[in-house]
C-alpha cells in the first residue's frame, strides 16, 4: 500500500521510486538517501522466484553486482531498461532471444559481453508460483532485523561529519555563542575526556559531571546525557518534531537545521534555536 502511495507522489522509474528532488519531504529524502549508502546496498539482494518484482538490470539478483553496472554498455544500448526478470525471460534471453533488442547493432566486443551475460543466465530457473523476496545478508534467516543492522553499524569506525561554515557563523547569533558552537563542533571544549588526554585529570575522574556514570564527551554531554541531553526532548516537543538524536554533535546540527525543509529562512531560525539551546 505504501509503495502505491509513494509511487503516485514521487513517480517510479525503472521499477524504483524517485527521490522527489527539492519538493520531497525531509522524511522521504532521508529514506531515499539510504539507497546511496554502500553498507545497506552491500547487504541486501533479491531472491528471485517468479521474477515479477525484480528489475533485470537494476537489482542485484544474479551474482554480486547489478547488470547495469557489470554490463553497463549493454544496459546503455538496451531497449528494455525497465524490464523485470520475468519479462526478459518470457521474451527469451538465449543467444537469439527477443530480450536482446538494441538501439544499434552490436560491435564484436559488445557481442562478447552479451555472451558473458547469457552464460550467467543459463542456470537461472524461475518459480512461477512463488514471489520474489529481499535477502538480508546479516541474518541467517535472510530476514531484515533492526538488531543486526544496529550491531553492524555500531561496530564501524565513526564517520567524520562536517558543518558548512556559512551556517556556523550566523549573523543573528552573538559572536561568543558562535565561538562556543565552533569549539563544540570541533571537540575543543574542556570536557573531561579532553582534559584526560591532556593529562589534567586522571582516569578515575573522567565520568560525566551529571553523575550518570558515562564518560564525559562532547557528544554525550550535549546530546545523550540523561540530565543535560534531555533538554533537546523539550525543544522537540515545543517545535512539534519527532527526532532521534544522532551520535555526533555535528550530525545533530545538520539534522536539526534541515527540519525546516529546504527553506533557507526556516533553516536559519532552527540554527539560531540550536545555538541558543547549547
Amino acid at each position: 500500500m505504501w509503495f502505491r502511495v509513494l509511487a503516485v507522489r514521487y513517480r517510479v522509474e525503472e521499477g524504483r521510486l524517485l527521490g522527489g528532488g527539492r519538493e520531497a519531504s525531509m522524511w522521504w529524502c532521508d529514506i531515499a538517501a539510504m539507497r546511496r549508502d554502500e553498507w545497506l546496498e552491500n547487504h541486501v539482494s533479491r531472491s528471485v522466484r517468479n521474477g515479477d518484482k525484480t528489475s533485470f538490470w537494476s537489482d542485484v539478483w544474479c551474482g554480486d553486482e547489478e547488470f547495469r553496472v557489470k554490463f553497463n554498455r549493454l544496459y546503455d544500448l538496451s531497449l528494455f531498461k525497465g524490464a523485470s526478470v520475468s519479462d526478459m525471460c518470457h521474451l527469451g534471453w538465449g543467444m537469439d532471444g527477443e530480450a536482446w533488442r538494441w538501439r544499434q547493432r552490436l560491435f564484436a566486443w559488445e557481442e562478447g559481453l552479451l555472451g558473458d551475460l547469457i552464460l550467467l543466465l543459463q542456470n537461472v530457473n524461475l518459480q512461477v508460483d512463488n514471489v520474489d523476496r529481499w535477502r538480508w545478508a546479516l541474518e541467517s534467516t535472510h530476514i531484515f532485523c533492526v538488531r543486526s543492522a544496529y550491531i553492524y553499524l555500531t561496530l564501524q569506525p565513526p564517520l567524520v561529519s562536517s558543518v558548512d561554515a556559512s551556517s556556523l557563523w550566523h549573523k543573528d547569533v552573538p559572536l561568543k555563542v558562535v565561538l562556543f558552537g565552533w569549539r563544540l563542533l570541533r571537540d575543543r571544549l574542556p570536557t573531561k575526556d579532553n582534559l584526560l588526554r591532556r593529562g589534567v585529570i586522571d582516569q578515575a575522574s573522567r565520568q560525566c559531571v551529571s553523575g550518570c556514570g558515562s564518560s564525559e564527551t562532547s557528544n554525550h554531554l550535549f546530546l545523550h546525557c540523561n540530565l543535560f541531553g534531555s533538554v533537546w526532548q523539550f525543544i522537540y516537543r515545543w517545535l512539534g518534531l519527532s527526532m532521534v538524536a544522532p551520535f555526533q554533535v555535528s550530525d545533530h546540527f545538520n539534522q536539526f537545521s534541515c527540519c525546516g525543509g529546504t527553506s533557507k529562512g526556516h533553516q536559519s531560525i532552527l540554527q539560531v534555536i540550536w545555538f541558543a539551546t547549547n
